[in-house]
């Protein structure tokens, strides 16, 4: 494991009877400098369109988490208060287990000076700043539009600020392949990872990134791996959901993916399947899936979102690798029913450009 910054040791929590403190069976996987969890835990839903957030109910939450060892945490810059709610967590965690903060960095749709020190600099120092750090445990870079080139300057400016101690591991979040492949070739700087949508009816990863990323030495963060919530037992047998019944934004945007992919009774097929692979190894529908993309190629996590103070699946993220995998059959039966759609068109990323 790697050694925690400074910022991060703290003196040993208690056992309490909330849950185990020893992460159940989770792997930890190798990203840049860091070995962590397969399962990292998404704070996305904090920004806003997934319910009321009590930040003291959930800095509570979240030491659960990490007491769990779920304790690396993706937030973001534009996350509304995820930087500011991760830094008082950190202030108040007293665990030993692996914590972590893997923040981004995301300029605002044309806006001007991304490629100047001072723009750049300045957001990392409020992003150091909020999560009560000297270093950043890790600066994922976003970019919105590759016809703007000066990401090649931010991504240069982010890795002199690395030189200097204020960022730990540089990695990137929605870059399709070959805008992923200039800007690792034409820099030169060490990318440990790309966070991108990855799971069973979007597998676009696998078109081109999956083999350039094992080429490189760069790892996969999964997210959308749940479609939001639709692969759970919630919704088999279910009629297709109405506009209004789509209550956060996480529903409504993967609901648009299950329609291009193939449609509410496809997906009702396929629900059924991965509810039988779940009740043969006694697991949910929701650890099958995202068992299924955390054992791909070049995948080092997935990040699973967490509706801090709303609601809580520690136990069941727990579950992901409780048994043993997904052998050639269970794969199969997914296959069968996943190659009847239509695929998701395109590279990662393009749904945000």
């Amino acid at each position: 494991m790697a050694e925690l910054e400074e910022d991060h040791r703290r003196t040993e929590m208690p056992t309490t009877s909330i849950v185990a403190n020893h992460g159940s069976s989770i792997p930890f996987r190798s990203v840049g400098s860091f070995s962590i969890p397969a399962i990292i835990t998404g704070m996305w839903q904090v920004a806003g369109g997934h319910g009321k957030i009590d930040q003291k109910k959930a800095v509570e939450e979240m030491k659960r988490y990490a007491f769990a060892g779920l304790g690396v945490f993706d937030l973001a810059d534009i996350y509304g208060p995820a930087e500011e709610i991760y830094g008082k967590f950190l202030r108040e965690y007293l665990g030993a287990n692996l914590v972590l903060g893997f923040t981004k960095f995301v300029p605002r749709y044309g806006s001007s000076g991304t490629n100047t020190r001072e723009v750049v600099e300045s957001s990392i120092d409020r992003s150091r700043k909020r999560m009560g750090v000297s270093t950043l445990d890790m600066v994922q870079f976003h970019w919105w539009d590759y016809r703007d080139v000066h990401y090649f300057d931010s991504m240069k400016l982010l890795y002199t600020l690395k030189l200097e101690g204020k960022i730990k591991e540089l990695g990137l979040t929605n870059f399709d392949t070959l805008h992923m492949a200039k800007l690792y070739e034409e820099c030169a700087i060490p990318i440990v990872s790309n966070q991108v949508a990855y799971s069973i009816i979007d597998r676009r990863p696998e078109k081109k990134m999956v083999a350039w990323c094992l080429k490189h030495n760069v790892k996969i963060l999964a997210y959308g791996s749940l479609l939001g919530g639709f692969l759970s037992e919630k919704y088999l047998g279910r009629p297709e959901p109405q506009r209004f019944e789509l209550t956060t934004q996480s529903l409504s945007k993967y609901k648009r993916t299950i329609d291009q992919w193939g449609g509410w009774m496809l997906f009702q097929e396929l629900l059924l399947v991965l509810s039988q692979i779940a009740d043969k190894y006694k697991v949910s529908i929701s650890n099958v899936a995202v068992r299924y993309i955390a054992d791909k190629p070049a995948v080092a996590a997935v990040i699973i979102g967490a509706r801090l103070s709303i609601a809580e699946h520690i136990t069941s993220n727990q579950a992901t690798f409780s048994f043993p995998g997904l052998d050639q059959g269970d794969v199969a039966l997914i296959h069968a029913v996943v190659e009847k759609g239509n695929g998701i068109a395109g590279d990662c990323g393009d749904e945000y450009r």
